[in-house]
C-alpha cells in the first residue's frame, strides 16, 4: 500500500504586483491555513516518508507553517519541476519514487495537483466506493482550494505500479474548514 498526500499551497498575496509569480508570498489567510493543515496532519498522525515541494516562495512558506505544527522533520526535496507542473509530469515523478518509501507528499500548485488527484482516483461512478469516499470526491470535484490536503491510497507494491484510476481518495480536508472549526 502506498499513500500520496497532495497539499496545495496556502492563499498567496497579490499586494506587490511587481513580484514574479514564483516569488509571491503567502497572504495572512494562507499563513493561517498552513498552520491549520500542519495541526491537522499532527493530530491525524500523518507522517509522509518524503515531501516533494515546489521551490516557489508560497509553497516553501506553506511547508514552513505546516512543519511548525507537525512536530516532525520530514526529508524534503525542493524540485523546480514541481512548480506549476501539470498532472502527467507529477504522475511520472510519483512512479519514479524509491520502493522503500511507503508514502510521499507533494506540495504544489493548481491546476496540476487537482488534475493529478483526478487522474489517480479516476471516475469510479458508483462502482466500489462507499458513501464517505463519494462525499470526499464530490468536495474535491467542486474545488481543490488553496490550503487543501488530499490523501490518496494505492494498493500497489511499488511506485512504478501506479495506474491512473486505480487509487482511492481516503481524505480531503480544506484548511478553511479547520480554521472555521476553531
Amino acid at each position: 500500500m502506498r499513500t500520496i498526500y497532495l497539499l496545495r499551497h496556502g492563499k498567496s498575496s497579490w499586494k506587490d504586483l511587481s513580484l514574479d509569480d514564483f516569488d509571491r508570498p503567502l497572504a495572512k489567510r494562507g499563513r493561517r491555513a498552513a498552520v491549520a493543515i500542519g495541526r491537522y496532519i499532527r493530530h491525524q498522525n500523518i507522517e509522509p516518508a518524503l515531501i516533494l515541494c515546489s521551490p516557489s516562495k508560497r509553497t516553501r512558506q506553506t511547508l514552513d507553517g505546516a512543519q511548525e505544527e507537525m512536530g516532525a522533520t520530514i526529508p524534503t526535496r525542493f524540485e523546480r519541476a514541481i512548480y506549476m507542473a501539470e498532472a502527467a509530469p507529477l504522475f511520472r515523478r510519483l512512479k519514479g519514487l524509491s520502493h522503500s518509501l511507503p508514502s510521499a507528499m507533494i506540495i504544489g500548485h493548481n491546476p496540476g495537483l487537482e488534475q493529478l488527484a483526478a487522474l489517480l482516483i479516476g471516475d469510479a461512478g458508483d462502482a466500489g466506493i462507499d458513501d464517505e469516499e463519494r462525499t470526499l470526491r464530490g468536495m474535491m470535484a467542486e474545488k481543490f482550494p488553496t490550503g487543501a490536503l488530499a490523501a490518496i491510497t494505492a494498493d500497489v507494491e511499488q511506485w512504478h505500479d501506479l495506474q491512473p484510476g486505480h487509487c482511492r481518495l481516503a481524505r480531503f480536508v480544506r484548511a478553511r474548514d479547520l480554521i472555521s472549526e476553531g
